[in-house]
């Protein structure tokens, strides 16, 4: 059985200043983010300047981090927040809701677009096939932090693992299934899925390896945009099957996660948007 190695959350001690795991993982995902901007553009048949990337980054910053934060607290833990409102500027603890920073990106990439006298599609088809390198980044931060670990599942499970993080959940759902009383003790914890690593797969290599080969050739406007929204939020519903899920605002429920919910009109937009008739222009 394979146990948590329980990594220090602080990454680098730089006198005074610790730099956090989650933190150093959102600098990786955003420096992906420009160097494969950089490597379309000089691909060619783009739109995009090397001075309009850097002030796209500028403007997805900003969104994924307010964005993201401001839905881990709406979507996800109100009550907490409410009661702990301070907490809700330590994003180096964790807790960022994808969702809430997609949301959050689509309004920066809107207000880019204005700015710059391109249109949102556009827009948000060059930059489709730059994110799940940054979600892989950030799935690797979760599992760094032993958060959002998996379901519970048998000890034969290929790949099963102890989250000595989850010993509260762990009493609890022993207290509903005392026939796992045994596993509980021999172990130290029951064995759940590393669901945080079948994200980093998923959401992350498996995504950007579809986005950026259907991306390497002049696509309807639009359409680029459209099979991000079905494969993300297709692998994350697939996801959510082996992922313990979050409370969200209406409760906690092992059938249909708050995560699934918020995936269903991610995939329906991404259909009506891949098959709304377009003309092929550059992305």
């Amino acid at each position: 059985m394979l146990i948590h190695p329980q990594f220090d959350p602080v990454a680098v001690h730089l006198g005074p200043l610790s730099v956090h795991w989650y933190g150093l993982m959102y600098l990786v995902g955003f420096m992906l983010f420009i160097w494969l901007g950089n490597l379309r553009i000089r691909r060619g048949n783009t739109f995009m300047t090397a001075k309009m990337l850097d002030d796209l980054l500028m403007y997805g910053v900003l969104g994924v981090v307010l964005g993201g934060r401001l839905g881990e607290v709406l979507f996800y833990q109100p009550g907490y927040y409410l009661a702990h409102p301070a907490e809700i500027l330590m994003v180096w603890k964790g807790g960022m809701s994808f969702h809430g920073g997609f949301i959050g990106v689509l309004v920066a990439m809107a207000l880019f677009a204005r700015r710059h006298g391109r249109g949102f599609w556009e827009i948000t088809d060059f930059i489709a096939p730059l994110v799940p390198p940054g979600l892989a980044a950030g799935r690797i931060g979760n599992f760094i932090n032993g958060e959002l670990w998996g379901r519970v599942t048998s000890a034969d499970t290929p790949g099963a693992m102890v989250f000595p993080q989850a010993r509260a959940e762990d009493i609890a759902w022993v207290e509903r299934h005392p026939d796992l009383m045994n596993t509980w003790l021999a172990y130290g914890g029951l064995p759940r899925h590393m669901s945080q690593l079948y994200q980093f797969a998923l959401e992350g290599v498996a995504l950007f390896v579809i986005l950026w080969l259907y991306s390497a050739k002049p696509r309807a406007t639009g359409r680029v945009s459209a099979v991000f929204l079905i494969g993300y939020g297709a692998f994350r519903f697939i996801a959510e099957f082996f992922r313990t899920p979050d409370a969200g605002i209406f409760g906690q429920s092992y059938t249909i996660s708050m995560g699934q919910w918020l995936s269903l009109p991610m995939i329906a937009v991404g259909v009506l948007l891949f098959l709304w008739p377009q003309k092929p222009k550059l992305n």
